[in-house]
């Protein structure tokens, strides 16, 4: 504190801090990207273990015996499901009657604000069939959902055909302390968005469903299911869900115990667990594990019916079958052996699963990155060196000339229109790209109409303090940067602490164009930059990275495509689930970077 309120030393500080702004602003970002790729060594990390004492150990004995059965109930769903051309909800209704549980159904229909090509729907309309298994221990007050949607072709009926067979297996139990809901959502995420908000009463969306006739307890806990195959090698975990959001770690933790238990393989964003940690190789495969749930948590969208429940306060996940060209393999039995541990350990629980961390990275199923490790990163590349040194720069008084007298054009104080005009022309740029006023009904028109505006954004901001205000001074510049880089700061810290993967991807790109961009450097090879930096391709380029790490490149056509896909997606996920990175790009951080284009070609 001493070397804080000395007046001379406090001076020498800031002149040490300022003298040296670059070389600490280089530093200090490549420390905090260096300190992110140390993330994923496993010495860095830590070993996950159980937190709900409930559920601390897996000695339950597991008995499912019906898998052949379930099978057979899959192949006869399917008949049904070719047969009516949709989801059968009559022999749906009938089946799960005749296997004791209290039936519902619930009708929904939604119209979409333009086509959804990938899925070729626009007026979607469904039904979903819900059976209830109503708690013979306990008052009912609380309850646990196991889904499987109905999907299009041959897909998930080995799925539904599991959860009939464990619904019939669960109804001659009688330790259940919580109601279990079965349910079969068709056209996946739309039908799984009507069932939630059917059963909580609400209605965020405008979506038109018919009110549930039937309901269990308050849902702690919720597993979605997809399976397509008789034979299954692996199981991999999607734990990301609407905008970023991830379930408690200890459903994860539940899972990968019981899986070690049975003996059943198990992957994360489909990669396995592999030992040789000290190796390259080893390194570089946690590497690609925790980038790829870094890229889908940035997306904010809902990786799998799980992710909806999550806007509920419900911890939920979903398991995917996987039959690859691996040897080992599993059968239905197993599965449903599993899956029936995992839901009489979820049955003791006391209390919502809260224990442990809701908010982490993992780079394999054995080893997380808490929250405390990660968070440094932004707090090293947001390091505000300078605003620091403009803030000082604005500060000082103007230098004088020979006869004593103040430098008039450095006294020129800017005025508030050609400050404040280029941060309201950048907002209401970005208004025009997030506004829905679109009056077109292709996909295609839509995208392009949003980056047309988004490019013509490029030519409003730079000339509209000159028109306003004559030319800009030099303190003009810097104040409309210290505005600019604080906003920055301010807006990638708050989305870091809802979102850290969306924060970091962004604060990678923005940081370097806030540190150095000026009116004085070089303007054509600066403004290469800054477009290369830019959200729109930084999204390009996470499409072609997302695709290398998944390890199915795509040429430049077909990422460009892939790249128009996402942005409709985006929308559409605005519009039908509320996620909030479309809005949040183009209201706030497009305007952010706009702001930093007007600096450079400021005069």
């Amino acid at each position: 504190m001493g070397l804080l309120s000395d007046p001379n030393r406090r001076r020498a500080l800031i002149s040490l801090l300022t003298r040296l702004n670059a070389p600490i602003c280089v530093v200090c970002y490549m420390a905090g990207v260096a300190w992110f790729m140390g993330l994923a060594f496993e010495p860095f990390t830590l070993r996950t273990y159980m937190s709900e004492n409930a559920m601390g150990s897996t000695m339950v004995e597991e008995r499912f015996p019906a898998g052949e059965r379930a099978l057979a109930t899959g192949r006869e769903f399917s008949a049904h499901k070719k047969k009516v051309g949709g989801m059968p909800v009559d022999w749906l209704v009938k089946t799960m009657q005749a296997r004791g549980l209290e039936v519902f159904t619930q009708r929904f229909s939604r119209t979409l604000p333009f086509p959804d090509e990938n899925k070729e729907r626009y007026l979607v309309k469904g039904t979903n069939v819900y059976g209830i298994l109503r708690a013979p221990r306990a008052p009912r007050t609380e309850a646990l959902v196991l889904s499987a949607p109905c999907t299009p072709g041959d897909n998930n009926n080995q799925a539904v055909g599991l959860l009939l067979g464990l619904a019939q297996y669960f109804r001659n139990q009688v330790y259940w302390a919580k109601d279990i809901i079965f349910l079969v959502n068709e056209h996946d995420l739309i039908g799984m968005q009507a069932w939630l908000e059917g059963y909580h009463h609400t209605n965020t969306t405008g979506m038109d469903w018919s009110p549930l006739q039937g309901r269990g307890g308050s849902i702690q806990a919720a597993l979605s299911l997809e399976l397509s195959s008789d034979v299954i090698t692996s199981l991999d975990l999607v734990l990301e869900g609407l905008n970023g959001q991830l379930p408690n770690l200890d459903l994860a933790n539940l899972f990968y115990a019981f899986c070690q238990k049975i003996g059943v393989l198990c992957t994360i964003q489909g990669k396995l667990q592999r030992n040789d940690w000290d190796s390259v190789s080893g390194y570089s495969h946690s590497v690609q594990t925790m980038m790829l749930m870094v890229m889908k948590q940035a997306s904010g969208r809902p990786w799998g019916d799980h992710g909806l429940f999550l806007r509920y306060h419900i911890e939920a996940a979903t398991i995917k079958g996987i039959n690859s060209f691996r040897q080992y393999k599993s059968d239905t039995t197993t599965i449903g052996r599993l899956l029936e541990g995992m839901y009489r350990k979820l049955n003791n629980l006391l209390e919502r699963l809260h224990q442990s961390y809701f908010f982490y990275l993992m780079p394999s199923l054995s080893h997380f990155v808490s929250i405390g490790y990660y968070m440094p990163v932004i707090d090293y590349i947001l390091l505000l060196i300078c605003a620091l040194d403009l803030w000082v720069q604005l500060a000082t008084p103007p230098p004088r000339t020979e006869d004593g007298v103040a430098d008039t054009e450095q006294m020129s104080s800017p005025g508030v229109l050609s400050v404040l005009t280029p941060l309201v022309i950048s907002h209401l740029t970005g208004v025009e790209v997030a506004v829905e006023h679109f009056p077109v009904s292709e996909t295609e028109a839509v995208v392009l109409t949003a980056i047309a505006i988004y490019t013509a954004g490029l030519a409003l901001p730079h000339n509209t303090h000159r028109l306003l205000s004559g030319e800009g001074t030099e303190q003009g510049w810097k104040v409309l940067k210290l505005v600019a880089v604080l906003y920055l700061a301010v807006l990638l810290g708050c989305t870091a602490l809802i979102n850290f993967s969306l924060g970091f991807i962004l604060a990678l790109t923005l940081v370097p164009v806030a540190a150095f961009v000026t009116p004085h450097v070089p303007k054509i090879l600066s403004a290469f930059i800054l477009v290369i930096l830019s959200p729109a391709c930084t999204l390009l380029f996470s499409v072609f990275f997302f695709q290398e790490l998944q390890e199915m490149p795509v040429s430049f056509i077909d990422g460009w495509m892939l790249f128009l896909s996402v942005i409709s997606q985006g929308i559409l996920d605005h519009s039908l689930y509320g996620s909030l990175v479309y809005p949040l790009i183009a209201l706030l951080v497009y305007p952010c970077w706009l702001l930093f284009w007007n600096i450079l070609f400021w005069k």
